[in-house]
């Protein structure tokens, strides 16, 4: 493939997706693609797959990938090690973010950038960046001797989520209900970092349960999650839809024949 023709590929293709997990078939045949400057949103009941596409595009060994193909920026990455997709630029802000004792979010940041950006950097210049996102975040500086999320709130949690992202700056952001367990105060904070992250050179494949997180990210196509596969697409217009009359109306209304 020409580098030209890389240049003008979609940032992300997902093609007839299937993945299984211990031998369960989850994914059932995903397609989709998203393009710099763009913000997905995916929907769906518990259980319907929206999770298993996160950690599948971030190479999680657990999740199988049994046919199907998924292109990073025209080239396929189904075989990429997890590292080396974030340093090819894809990033993911977990729904329940793990806590590591005896690591301090201060070396663990260090360390993400270093390996990603592939070279150190300067105490100095690196403190003084993380300090200018920390504030606008509203991660206190206290944080930084602490834990890796050893008994964070689940604000602080997602605050320090977003905190990595901005620091890794990723080409394509996955959000995986980075919205579950904040409050209203939180839930602004967090969506207003995403909205900064989200410029014309990157894309943001946010993944959620409800509108309310919609209220602040405005997407450009929403996309329902139904039995491991996409059934229906829209824009904005279509997450208020579902927050009003549910799921089970898609399948009758917006589904081929009625079937997902």
């Amino acid at each position: 493939m020409s580098s030209s023709s890389k240049s003008s590929a979609p940032l992300l293709q997902v093609k007839d997706l299937h993945v299984s997990v211990e031998d369960k078939e989850i994914l059932k045949g995903v397609n989709l693609t998203i393009n710099a400057g763009e913000i997905h949103a995916i929907m769906g009941r518990n259980g319907s797959g929206k999770s298993t596409l996160s950690y599948t595009l971030m190479g999680h060994p657990r999740y199988k990938v049994t046919s199907g193909e998924m292109l990073y920026k025209g080239e396929e990455i189904n075989e990429m090690t997890p590292d080396a997709r974030a340093k090819a630029g894809i990033g993911l802000a977990f729904q329940y973010p793990v806590a590591v004792p005896g690591v301090t979010v201060s070396n663990f940041l260090r360390h993400s950038v270093k390996s990603v950006r592939g070279k150190d950097i300067p105490v100095k210049e690196f403190r003084a960046e993380l300090k200018t996102l920390m504030a606008r975040l509203g991660v206190k500086d206290e944080f930084l001797s602490r834990y890796l999320n050893d008994g964070f709130s689940g604000g602080e949690k997602k605050r320090l989520e977003i905190l990595q992202l901005s620091l890794l700056n990723p080409q394509l952001l996955v959000l995986d209900e980075t919205d579950s367990g904040l409050d209203i105060d939180a839930l602004k904070t967090v969506t207003e970092g995403v909205n900064e992250l989200a410029t014309s050179e990157n894309a943001v494949l946010l993944i959620t349960h409800y509108q309310r997180m919609l209220n602040y990210i405005k997407p450009h196509f929403v996309h329902v999650f139904q039995d491991g596969k996409i059934v229906a697409s829209g824009d904005s217009q279509l997450a208020l839809e579902l927050e009003s009359r549910g799921y089970d109306w898609v399948t009758k209304e917006l589904t081929p024949s009625g079937v997902a």
